[in-house]
């Protein structure tokens, strides 16, 4: 097993994989590339958590509300950067070790795509909603364009065979990392003071996220998908079979996007935590399935079955049917997405072993 990807992000080239080469000398031969990649995710998870305790709701950035305290900010940046040196490391002691595998992409990708959702919805604390804030709509709507970023790349490969590292991830792992840190020194009403005219900072976190995707991911993505076609080495026989794998995320954030919309108990504005990670789990799951197809070279499917029964969901909900038990019907459906997720992994990766 080969591991084919590309990386000219020159933050990575000059200062990162210096950085994690340093790291991975430090490792012992003993520790297991999985387990470092299954670390580092869990950090995400316990700063996801840590967020959901103090910040549940959104609001403890906004004026007038009891703050976020300054030391889970420090841990929040140290968590982050932590995870981010880990994704970096476990490929590398993988080589190191001589121990690449199949289930060792898999594994590392398929965290990543679930990474997504904890790591948008970790840093929105440090904006929150209210006047000085993000509104929650706008919140999910780059979420959809950060996962959409991810998937872009996994694209690539299942169209040309090689992983283009997004240029995006990186900057933004480090100036997450970065802001967690300065946020627990000034604070947080240090984000309320205009930054020029009446720019906010918050208007400089959306733009760097949408610039990043629209002006550098998808210009990236869709060069190397041209330039395979034009040297004739595209692995898909048709315009149809390339952009399959877009099918189910696409039908996803339209039955999401529906439940916003019509929800009667405005469901976005009172369960939004819980709203992002059934959106971003539900996703995860879609990619993982991609990432399988990419590297056993075989077709994407082009309907997730889990979309069948959120299609009912949805329906329940917006024709009025379930409308005083909608945050229940939520808290029911993110927990059957999450075990499916998990299930689904643990299938994978048991038949892998079993092989």
């Amino acid at each position: 097993f080969q591991y084919s990807a590309v990386d000219s992000n020159p933050l990575s080239v000059y200062v990162m994989h210096p950085f994690w080469n340093s790291v991975v000398k430090i490792l012992p031969t003993w520790l297991a590339p999985n387990l470092i990649t299954f670390t580092g995710f869990m950090f995400l998870v316990l700063n996801f958590i840590m967020l959901a305790f103090f910040d549940y709701d959104f609001y403890a950035s906004a004026p007038d509300h009891q703050h976020v305290p300054s030391w889970v900010w420090i841990l929040a940046g140290l968590f982050n950067f932590t995870a981010y040196t880990l994704d970096g490391v476990d490929g590398k002691q993988a080589r190191r070790t001589n121990s690449s595998t199949p289930l060792g992409e898999l594994f590392d990708h398929g965290l990543d795509s679930w990474a997504c959702v904890f790591f948008v919805v970790t840093v929105y604390s440090i904006f929150g909603r209210g006047d000085s804030g993000v509104n929650v709509v706008t919140l999910y709507y780059i979420l959809w364009v950060v996962l959409f970023s991810f998937i872009l790349s996994h694209w690539e490969k299942y169209n040309t065979g090689v992983l283009f590292l997004p240029w995006g991830y990186d900057i933004s792992q480090v100036t997450i990392s970065i802001v967690y840190i300065v946020t627990s020194v000034v604070g947080v009403e240090a984000w309320y003071t205009p930054l020029l005219w009446n720019i906010r900072y918050r208007d400089l976190f959306t733009v760097m996220i949408l610039g990043c995707a629209f002006l550098v991911t998808l210009p990236m993505s869709l060069y190397n998908v041209l330039k395979a076609y034009r040297n004739n080495s595209l692995k898909q026989s048709s315009l149809y079979e390339s952009f399959l794998p877009f099918l189910s995320p696409v039908l996803l954030f339209i039955l999401s996007t529906v439940w916003v919309c019509l929800s009667p108990s405005d469901i976005l504005q009172k369960e939004p935590r819980v709203f992002y990670f059934m959106v971003g789990t539900a996703f995860a799951n879609i990619t993982c399935k991609l990432i399988v197809c990419q590297m056993s070279n075989t077709r994407c499917q082009p309907l997730s079955w889990l979309l069948l029964p959120m299609a009912v969901v949805v329906l329940l909900v917006v024709s009025g049917v379930v409308q005083h038990s909608e945050s229940l019907i939520l808290h029911i459906w993110t927990a059957v997405v999450a075990l499916a997720h998990i299930h689904y992994g643990v299938s994978v990766v048991s038949s892998h072993l079993l092989v």
